[in-house]
């Protein structure tokens, strides 16, 4: 049976540190602060906002929030932005997307300044995740992964690591990190010929599909270390991963769970770029 790699142990680590990091910026008279902006009411946003909001209480950074209608115009969108890039009270900004149809992703994303992009959407936080350079801050939930790895000591050096997506959120940012501490990344996606035999091949898995158990047991082989990213609502409203965990944990040597798994700790790995951002600024 296959050890599971709780998220809840990693980020009671992280947060542990993370507080006594507030109290020092604190003493210094700086409070780290997270802006949230959200247009419009999506369950999915909503609920990692909740999140967000619950994970940042316990820790000490504060929120602000910036709520709006779907109606809002990206002119005023944009006067939003440009008002938070100038607040020095907040250090970090979440932005949901997808936006509604009548305001330009790319537009929104390059008015937010990389210093406050602690979630990655900016092209200069993608190209601080590809160059290895401090360059805004990457996305959490593959950041998330290497979190995991790193502190059950899973050393990925020398290994394959197969990462299931080719997304700018996840895929393609895990790639580099997993480069990044000296490890093998082969992207696969839906176009890949003989992925079965590239997964089955590889040490480890980061999955992220957006489907449901696309990853069964002809995926895997004895030994390996997967890590599921995939969030996906079954017909009876249980939630489950892009792993099918009933069968993986019967073969492989680690996996993480859904729920309970990446998505905990990536609220908490925001955190940590808060306060990051906000000791850059003394």
């Amino acid at each position: 049976m296959a050890q599971i790699l709780k998220g809840k142990d990693v980020v009671d680590a992280v947060n542990e540190k993370l507080i006594g990091e507030v109290t020092a910026l604190k003493e210094q008279g700086v409070t780290p602060t997270l802006g949230i902006i959200r247009v419009g009411a999506k369950v999915e946003d909503v609920s990692y906002e909740k999140g967000a909001i619950k994970c940042a209480e316990s820790i000490g950074v504060e929120v602000k929030k910036y709520l709006f209608k779907e109606n809002i115009t990206q002119e005023q969108l944009l006067n939003v932005i440009a008002a938070i890039n100038l607040d020095l009270t907040v250090h970090g900004v979440i932005l949901f997307r997808p936006l509604p149809d009548h305001i330009d992703d790319n537009t929104i994303r390059k008015a937010l300044l990389a210093c406050k992009d602690v979630d990655g959407i900016t092209d200069q936080s993608m190209a601080g995740v590809y160059t290895g350079t401090d360059l805004g801050y990457p996305p959490c939930t593959p950041r998330a992964c290497m979190e995991i790895l790193d502190h059950y000591g899973i050393d990925i050096t020398g290994k394959t690591v197969a990462v299931i997506g080719r997304s700018l959120v996840v895929g393609r940012p895990a790639a580099m990190m997993v480069l990044g501490k000296n490890g093998t990344p082969v992207i696969c996606h839906t176009k890949t010929e003989d992925m079965k035999d590239i997964c089955r091949n590889a040490d480890v898995l980061i999955v992220s599909a957006g489907q449901a158990k696309t990853i069964g047991s002809e995926y895997l082989r004895e030994g390996q270390v997967v890590i599921d990213v995939g969030i996906n609502m079954t017909a009876d409203g249980k939630l489950c991963g892009d792993v099918d965990f009933e069968a993986a944990q019967q073969i492989v040597k680690a996996i993480t769970p859904v729920p309970g798994g990446v998505g905990r700790v990536t609220t908490s790995l925001l955190m940590m770029h808060v306060i990051d951002a906000a000791r850059k600024t003394i």
